[in-house]
């Protein structure tokens, strides 16, 4: 019984992965609002807000682009 219920969560563990197909510029964005079930819209306007108060988000963003998959 714990093996099935084991590989029932195995099977719905989710991955972050860049959306090249519909990002805009990396795909960071798509692929967080695709992971976190939300609107890439509303990632990319948290990036630009937190890129505007403290420049260090751009250089996360930049991080996650290169080291995603």
């Amino acid at each position: 019984m714990a093996t099935t219920q084991m590989a029932a969560e195995a099977a719905t563990v989710r991955r972050f992965r860049r959306d090249r197909t519909t990002g805009k510029l990396f795909g960071v964005c798509s692929g967080l609002g695709q992971y976190f079930g939300i609107d890439p819209m509303w990632v990319r306007v948290a990036f630009l807000v937190g890129t505007l108060c403290a420049g260090q988000i751009a250089l996360i963003y930049l991080a996650i682009a290169i080291f995603a998959d």
